[in-house]
């Protein structure tokens, strides 16, 4: 059984090529182990450096960023309900993708599916962690027919490892 969960999704970015609402909530649907309220934003450049410095004091860009608020209320069985926002920087997720040699849709699943899972307290600073969530991802984009993106990388001759 899928959790309910409530889903707005923001495009505050210039860039071509974004993912349709329809593709967004798909991927958080599949990604989503409770009930949750998020906001998915999409944004420049600007505004993505502009949070991170804010937020977690990092002077860079970044792909994505997941703002966890914990748990924000209870469903009608009692259930908790998770509330975060995840904010992905198209230009960088443009030039990622571009970069390891896979289609943009792939990239923008992974990292709404990374930024999901973030919010419901998956996290990759320990090794153990990484693994753990890494694993979760592949098993969530597979069901996209999207390869494991950690093990994607093309080569310096563009083969796939």
């Amino acid at each position: 059984m899928n959790p309910e969960f409530s889903l707005s999704v923001q495009f505050a970015s210039e860039a071509d090529n974004l993912p349709s609402r329809a593709q967004v909530r798909r991927w958080v649907a599949a990604a989503l182990e409770h009930a949750a309220e998020i906001t998915v934003r999409i944004v420049d450049a600007e505004e993505a450096q502009a949070l991170n410095q804010d937020y977690r004091d990092k002077d860079y860009v970044p792909n994505v960023l997941t703002f966890e608020y914990g748990e924000i209320g209870r469903d009608e069985s009692g259930r908790g309900v998770l509330g975060g926002d995840v904010v992905i920087c198209a230009p960088v997720v443009e030039r990622e993708a571009r970069e390891q040699g896979k289609p943009l849709k792939d990239h923008y699943a992974h990292m709404t599916v990374h930024g999901v899972l973030h919010l419901q307290g998956y996290d990759h600073i320990d090794p153990a962690d990484a693994d753990i969530m890494e694993s979760r991802e592949a098993v969530i984009l597979r069901r996209f027919r999207i390869p494991n993106p950690y093990l994607s990388f093309p080569d310096e001759n563009g083969v796939r490892q």
